[in-house]
């Protein structure tokens, strides 16, 4: 179920920092999310999660910082014979969100790269959202980091801090939104052992920021 929702002061104020996290996998990839997570997110405006988040308490944990928007993955599907996770107010297959006057979409699985005719990520943004002209939109399942402008949406996958590029566990990747007077800008950073930093594009693949303009 997709929600188109005026989110008030979010969707009011000309600057905003959003965090941006996917694929946590826990406690399948460890007994709990690494804290230099909770310590990069700490004084963010809201945190979106694009799903196979599993354990539904990091959610919970992930609200104690900022407003929680998740979407829900095939992990808290039963997946991989994994249980399946209640419902949770949270917690649903995709959001519509007006964050800073841009319409941010957020949800798990699209098909980048798209595979036509098909698989296209028009397509999937009419099945998720019921429209096209998403501004942003954030999207996890591939654990792998992306930040791209497809078709003038400004497509983000934050990657995965528990299994990034789906290796053992390891430090991996978050992501932040950074809205200004209605342009958007998306970073990758990458988790060590004490902070984060810039995440470097040139060890697994070429890439950059993005910045998106109305």
């Amino acid at each position: 179920m997709t929600l188109d929702i005026d989110f008030g002061p979010l969707s009011e104020k000309d600057t905003l920092r959003i965090g941006l996290i996917s694929d946590t996998h826990i406690p399948e990839a460890r007994f709990e999310l690494w804290p230099q997570v909770f310590d990069a997110f700490a004084g963010v405006d809201a945190i979106l999660h694009a799903g196979d988040i599993h354990d539904l308490v990091v959610i919970d944990r992930l609200h104690d910082i900022a407003p929680v928007w998740a979407a829900r993955g095939n992990g808290e599907d039963g997946s991989g014979g994994r249980p399946v996770q209640p419902d949770h107010h949270r917690l649903q297959e995709s959001w519509l969100i007006n964050l800073g006057g841009l319409l941010v979409g957020i949800t798990h699985d699209v098909p980048i790269p798209e595979y036509p005719p098909h698989l296209t990520l028009e397509r999937a943004m009419t099945r998720y959202f019921g429209r096209t002209d998403l501004d942003v939109l954030v999207y996890g399942d591939t654990h792998v980091e992306a930040v791209e402008h497809i078709d003038g949406t400004l497509c983000v996958n934050p990657g995965s801090p528990t299994y990034p590029h789906n290796l053992e566990t390891q430090l991996g990747t978050i992501g932040f939104l950074e809205i200004s007077n209605k342009k958007a800008e998306a970073t990758i950073w990458q988790l060590t052992e004490t902070t984060i930093e810039p995440f470097d594009w040139t060890k697994w693949r070429k890439g950059m920021g993005a910045a998106w303009r109305p």
